[in-house]
């Protein structure tokens, strides 16, 4: 078996998580500086409701117009009715800030932990977030960030998790992804030979065999000794 000489993470809802800002409350509160009532019960429904919407650039080209029309939908959806599209360019704008992303418990000590077997580390995001500015705002140890802007494909397309291991300088067998999203995380690594680990926090998907319940898994599912961590 080929030694394992790099893990990469996806970012959003792998290892943070969107803080109040751009919750329900964040909605509501951006949404009346638009003359918008939007309700917040309704957010949860609204953003399920326009993740089945989604329509996908047909060549995975980065596409902001894509995300202000999914925000919208949610903005819609939680009752909004008006100027919905500046309210939902707004929100998008919202989302590039690293300020309002909160990291998840068990993010820097896994990285940690996996930085002390010797593994180099990549964050690979469909964002247009500046990811250098993310990763100094919370402290991160990464090698690598790459995002889907700066690349100009999202993942699933290949050609971003190429780009991420030849940043790393590592081959294909020689990486782990692990991220949220079955599709754009693991379908789109195990395409190229990468192995992947999906992080399935709220059990959206009981039937992935691999599934991990959060970061604290990562460790034994790449067959890492714990003894080292200790």
């Amino acid at each position: 078996m080929t030694s394992l000489r790099a893990v990469v993470f996806d970012v959003d809802f792998t290892i943070a998580k969107p803080g109040p800002d751009l919750g329900p409350e964040g909605y509501r509160r951006l949404g009346a500086r638009f003359g918008l009532d939007l309700e917040p019960s309704r957010y949860d429904d609204a953003r399920r409701d326009a993740l089945t919407e989604l329509q996908r650039h047909p060549e995975l080209d980065h596409d902001e117009e894509i995300w202000i029309l999914f925000t919208e939908r949610i903005i819609k959806g939680m009752g909004g009715e008006g100027d919905t599209y500046a309210c939902a360019a707004e929100m998008t704008r919202a989302w590039e800030h690293a300020e309002h992303f909160e990291l998840f418990d068990d993010a820097i000590p896994v990285l940690e932990l996996l930085r002390a077997n010797g593994l180099k580390l990549g964050l690979l995001s469909n964002t247009s977030r500046d990811l250098d500015a993310f990763v100094s705002h919370h402290g991160l140890d990464v090698d690598v960030a790459l995002t889907s802007r700066v690349h100009g494909k999202t993942k699933p397309h290949d050609s971003i998790f190429r780009a991420m291991l030849d940043r790393l300088g590592v081959a294909a067998a020689e990486a782990a992804m692990i991220g949220d999203d079955l599709e754009d995380d693991v379908r789109g690594a195990q395409a190229i030979g990468m192995r992947a680990l999906l992080v399935d926090r709220d059990n959206r998907f009981p039937d992935e065999p691999e599934r991990l319940p959060d970061l604290w898994s990562v460790p034994a599912a790449l067959q890492l000794q714990a003894q080292d961590y200790d």
